[in-house]
């Protein structure tokens, strides 16, 4: 008898963790969105400034421009239904009865991987000040989970057989999305292309589609290490543009991969890791386009991640690319591009 009432609890138990509508439904919305809930007179108030200058800043040095995120306003009255599952939420009010105000940082409340962010003032003055002193925090936050959730994504759907010559050739291991193929690989360099499956669907102009306008893939390269000067700006792009010289050319001949360098859209250079930490390295954003012959011809976006291999001693190279007319958003192509240099880890 005992064992059938445990049992019968294990069930009840099994059956009230399955009702989490969260753990049922996946996000919704647009990579690159924000929705923010609030009141008609907050959202038309100067907060929504304060709200534009925090969160919708550029990715640079891309262009056309691309932002991190774009805001869409929700009144709480028609806050329901498949809205709340929206992927990133920002909910506003100015009756809070905490004095201090408060801000609450939450995940999956509506949705799988749904990063909500609550923000709450005594007033509408107050509100602004805790907008003011946390937007830095709320644009990192949604910033953070956007890329992730594309990682926890793609690591869901892995391609052995992709992964496998990956991790002989350079030891590392890449989450790439389902359908990735590798187009050309040698000893020290590996070109895999994107599924256009995983791109989102454009419309341009009167309801036309746009379909398969844009071209990503990731590319790995590796070439021996020998002191830290290897990592300064300049010596990366050397090896960069070597390496794209010789093993990324154009489908006319004589033409080939190589990086833009002007005033406008010139590589900018930082230090970043991977998504856990445990690779320090450089992260390096910029414009490429193909090179050759009397004149240069179109070109798109690139991110990429450098760092030195412990193991093999290597300066090992996780670059993502992105060919895409400029009428076509890039955000979503970026941000894949993003998820899969942060997801490189060492076997």
């Amino acid at each position: 008898m005992r064992a059938i009432v445990l049992f019968l609890s294990i069930l009840f138990l099994l059956g009230l963790s399955g009702c989490d509508e969260s753990s049922k439904v996946y996000v919704t919305g647009k990579v690159g969105e924000i929705l923010v809930v609030c009141d008609d007179d907050i959202w038309d108030s100067s907060i929504r400034n304060e709200l534009d200058t925090g969160l919708t800043r550029f990715i640079m040095p891309y262009f056309p421009d691309v932002t991190t995120f774009e805001l869409v306003h929700r009144n709480p009255k028609r806050f329901n239904g498949p809205i709340k599952r929206h992927r990133n939420i920002l909910l506003l009010k100015s009756n809070s009865k905490d004095k201090k105000g408060s801000v609450r940082y939450e995940e999956n409340v509506w949705a799988n991987r749904q990063s909500v962010v609550r923000l709450e003032g005594r007033d509408k003055d107050h509100l602004l000040q805790m907008v003011k002193s946390n937007v830095e925090k709320v644009h990192d936050r949604f910033d953070l989970m956007e890329w992730d959730r594309i990682r926890k994504y793609f690591a869901e759907q892995q391609d052995q057989n992709i992964n496998k010559k990956i991790e002989e050739c350079f030891k590392i291991h890449l989450d790439l999305p389902f359908g990735s193929k590798i187009v050309s690989k040698r000893n020290n360099f590996c070109r895999i292309e994107i599924p256009e499956a995983s791109r989102p669907i454009e419309f341009v102009g009167a309801g036309e589609q746009d379909i398969g306008t844009i071209y990503s893939g990731i590319m790995v390269y590796q070439y021996p290490f020998i002191d830290s000067s290897q990592l300064g700006f300049t010596p990366l792009m050397h090896a960069r543009d070597t390496m794209l010289k010789y093993n990324v050319p154009h489908e006319t001949y004589g033409l080939y991969m190589g990086t833009q360098y002007n005033e406008f859209v010139h590589p900018e250079y930082s230090k970043d890791s991977n998504y856990d930490g445990s690779i320090k390295g450089i992260e390096v954003r910029g414009m490429f386009v193909f090179k050759g012959r009397y004149q240069h011809s179109t070109g798109g976006a690139f991110w990429s991640f450098h760092f030195v291999h412990p193991k093999t001693k290597k300066v090992l190279c996780v670059s993502g690319y992105v060919d895409a007319p400029s009428t076509t958003s890039w955000t979503h192509a970026l941000r894949e591009i993003q998820a899969v240099w942060k997801s490189v880890r060492l076997l």
